[in-house]
């Protein structure tokens, strides 16, 4: 029993992007903890997009599905601090058929990291693939924009069109965005999920904010740090990105919450983001950091700030206390009992 002593409590923040490679620790910036270090910036579910950092990463069709598999093996076994990471998604490579796709689905593969990261550049055939994909329940995420990694390329509009994966990966680039009229047309001619990454185009991700607002579709729109990467780790980057969408997009903060909540729990069709009874027990208690401006969270948040996290739940278990890396929150949520 917690006595939330009057902070507000959301579901756990999902991560939609990000690139584990093995327990808690990156190759990819030689950084320990990182995923503890972001279930301290509220997060309690991540998605891999790939776990392309992966020294010697296979690029044999037999050599990938086994790291897929294990990948999905390792984070289902091993949570570190208790978040959830949904991880083993394969980047496409050339030679792969369908009975891959079947086999690996079998063996509990559900992700494809980003298409386009491996040697698969074509949409006729990306496309081909994406939909054995989908054939046997495994969800796709496209890179979209320029070059982010050696072996990787420019995704533009036309292929991201013509391969139709279930989620525009980074819209807003990953690093660099594409042209914003090809943002534009991504938006109004694709109906699948808008990911905005922290490690993307700040002026991109507002454009393709504003375009599924005037679209009446900001239930496309789910957020995603894409780290590690070039950028480093960011723990605080999804509360970065809700509180940037919010003040600088014009978002009422409670709506800007829900792109890294209930969006992405449907787009992704996952058991948590949401508050409901069947649902997991899931939960971020946070309130306003302590001397930031506003009259309220929301009002603070609306200001461009980050709340103060007092405490995360993930299945009913408390994880974490007051957070290390985001401001003091004012006020603190406390256990009161335990089981029994």
């Amino acid at each position: 029993m917690v006595d939330a002593h009057g902070v507000t409590l959301t579901p756990g923040l999902i991560d939609s992007h990000v690139h584990p490679v093995v327990g808690d620790y990156t190759p990819r910036q030689q950084q320990l903890h990182w995923i503890d270090s972001t279930l301290h910036g509220g997060v309690t579910t991540m998605i891999s997009a790939g776990e392309v950092h992966m020294p010697g990463r296979p690029r044999d069709v037999v050599g990938l599905k086994a790291m897929a598999i294990a990948a999905q093996r390792w984070y289902e076994n091993f949570r570190p601090s208790g978040m959830k990471v949904h991880a083993g998604a394969p980047v496409l490579e050339e030679g792969m058929v369908e009975d891959d796709f079947k086999e690996m689905a079998e063996a509990g593969v559900k992700l494809l990291g980003e298409v386009g990261l491996g040697t698969v550049k074509d949409g006729k055939t990306a496309r081909q693939m994406v939909e054995w994909a989908r054939k046997y329940g495994i969800q796709s995420t496209i890179h979209t924009g320029g070059t982010s990694i050696p072996g990787s390329g420019l995704i533009d509009a036309d292929m991201v069109l013509e391969t139709d994966a279930d989620v525009i990966g980074h819209v807003n680039g990953g690093h660099s965005a594409l042209p914003d009229d090809q943002i534009v047309c991504l938006c109004e001619n694709c109906s699948r999920g808008l990911e905005i990454v922290h490690n993307g185009n700040g002026r991109a991700a507002l454009l393709a904010l504003n375009t599924a607002r005037e679209l009446g579709q900001l239930e496309r729109v789910i957020l995603g740090t894409d780290g590690p990467a070039g950028s480093g780790v960011q723990p605080l980057g999804i509360l970065r990105m809700v509180a940037m969408l919010s003040s600088l997009g014009d978002v009422p903060a409670e709506v800007a919450f829900c792109f890294a909540t209930g969006n992405t729990a449907r787009q992704r069709a996952l058991d948590t983001g949401l508050l409901e009874v069947g649902q997991a027990a899931d939960f971020v208690l946070m309130d306003q950091a302590q001397h930031a401006p506003g009259k309220d969270i929301l009002e603070s948040v609306r200001l461009g700030n980050l709340p103060g996290i007092g405490m995360t739940i993930i299945d009913g278990k408390p994880r974490s206390g007051r957070s290390r890396n985001t401001p003091p929150a004012r006020r603190l949520p406390e256990v009161v009992s335990g089981p029994g």
